[in-house]
């Protein structure tokens, strides 16, 4: 009896980028169709113009439905039409549309069960703007969708993992969105998917300063005296395994940042811009989400679109993520049911 592959919904983001050319690179390594079964959610004219740009051979079967993909292809779930124009390089309407359609149907299959996880390629967050998608990005979109209010956007590479308490906001709104609770949530959000995603048990995280050298005693800034300290003592007092408040510009390179499994930075760049430098092929994920959602850790690429040049790889990583995470959760649900079903049998 052949093992049960894990069904891989993939949302073809903005075709005018670099998202199915890292996609369709990703899937040429036989390796994925291992343990996956890859489902873009497009349609078969542009998903062979990209192939026949990329000079790229790829088995592909056309399937009506999640429930008919191929194991051993890479399937082409048809969501829109033909006449959609790829424009590589250029910001349309018309790609912006079809990157929500995309999306739009890779979720709810999700939803419905019909697929396991979720991997998003790169979208344009002007273009994709309208009455359905009033969002930042795809992690506020997932969370509205799921109707959680703590999602929680996290990097990984390896055994670097990096969250943010601010995600997708403007640095002036930075610090107004700062408090001892947010930070709080974020922590027990963090703890949580460490040990459940990523099969880490008592997970240390390290929390970074806001303000530079952890605001010298006050002197640059006393969100460390007011808001983060105390809000690593409550995390502790619930038994989170936090520590800090660390100033942010000496962390990533010192040897401190080997000896905690996750790091909790205040804002998008603090923790982003250092994750990237040291491993831009990384994932990212959304934690604190009853689904399993990857993606690569970069964007649309218009510069290079079209000409073959971008790297699978953070993409292809976000896949074996996903597959990854997915069976975390179930062996998980498993060992619940099964200390369920003892304790019964002891009870009778």
């Amino acid at each position: 009896m052949s093992r049960e592959k894990i069904k891989i919904a993939i949302s073809c983001g903005d075709i005018n980028g670099i998202g199915l050319e890292v996609a369709l690179k990703s899937f040429a390594d036989n390796r994925i169709f291992e343990n996956c079964t890859p489902i873009i959610y497009a349609n078969e004219q542009t998903v062979k113009f990209h192939m026949k740009r990329l000079d790229l051979e790829l088995p592909i079967h056309k399937c009506a439905s999640a429930e008919k993909a191929h194991t051993n292809k890479v399937n082409i779930l048809e969501v829109f039409d033909n006449e959609v124009r790829t424009e590589f390089g250029k910001i349309t309407a018309e790609a912006g549309k079809v990157a929500f359609i995309s999306l739009k149907a890779a979720v709810e299959d999700l939803a419905s069960n019909k697929v396991d996880a979720l991997v998003t390629a790169p979208i344009n967050k002007a273009n994709i703007q309208s009455e359905e998608f009033g969002f930042p990005g795809h992690t506020e979109f997932l969370a509205n969708y799921a109707n959680e209010d703590n999602p929680l956007m996290v990097l990984a590479h390896n055994e670097l993992r990096v969250a943010v308490v601010t995600g997708h906001l403007s640095l002036k709104d930075v610090v107004n969105n700062i408090s001892k609770e947010a930070i709080v949530t974020k922590l027990k959000v963090f703890s949580k998917s460490l040990t459940q995603d990523f099969g880490i048990n008592h997970p240390k995280i390290a929390v970074l300063s806001l303000n530079p050298h952890s605001g010298d005693d006050g002197l640059l800034g006393d969100e460390e005296i007011k808001i983060i300290s105390p809000a690593i003592v409550e995390a502790r007092e619930n038994d989170i395994l936090a520590f800090g408040p660390y100033a942010a510009d000496g962390f990533f390179g010192s040897s401190m940042l080997g000896k905690y499994d996750g790091v909790l930075a205040m804002y998008h760049d603090q923790g982003l811009t250092p994750f990237k430098a040291l491993a831009f092929d990384g994932v990212n994920f959304t934690a604190g989400l009853p689904i399993v959602r990857t993606s690569p850790d970069h964007g649309t690429a218009y510069d290079i679109a079209g000409k073959g040049d971008a790297d699978p790889t953070s993409f292809r990583n976000a896949v074996f993520m996903a597959c990854d995470i997915y069976k975390f959760r179930k062996s998980e649900r498993e060992l619940i049911a099964n200390q369920l079903q003892t304790a019964s049998d002891k009870a009778s």
